[in-house]
């Protein structure tokens, strides 16, 4: 059985997809660290500063791992994901001209 090439297009869709996965990663990881680090000579109670660095960094962890995720999904799948998105923007420069 001979396999289908896969499309140029598909791989640079998602090598975008996943620089701007991470992209958005890193800015939160810097969003949340910069709030931390401004935050921090304004708080007196130290159980209140565990409870931000905790919770900021469960945040952080799970945000982290879904992108992970997604990543890796779309990496297994992206001949389906993206040959769709293809198919129909095709589909579309036909009817326009």
């Amino acid at each position: 059985m001979q396999q289908k090439a896969i499309d140029p297009r598909v791989n640079r869709m998602f090598g975008k997809d996943r620089l701007w996965a991470i992209v958005a990663l890193v800015s939160v990881w810097l969003l949340y660290t910069f709030v931390f680090y401004f935050l921090m000579p304004h708080l007196n109670d130290d159980a209140v500063k565990a409870a931000l660095l905790i919770s900021g960094g469960l945040v952080m962890l799970f945000n982290a791992a879904a992108i992970y995720a997604m990543i890796k999904h779309y990496s297994e799948d992206r001949t389906h994901i993206y040959g769709l998105d293809l198919h129909y923007l095709d589909i579309m420069k036909q009817r326009k001209g």
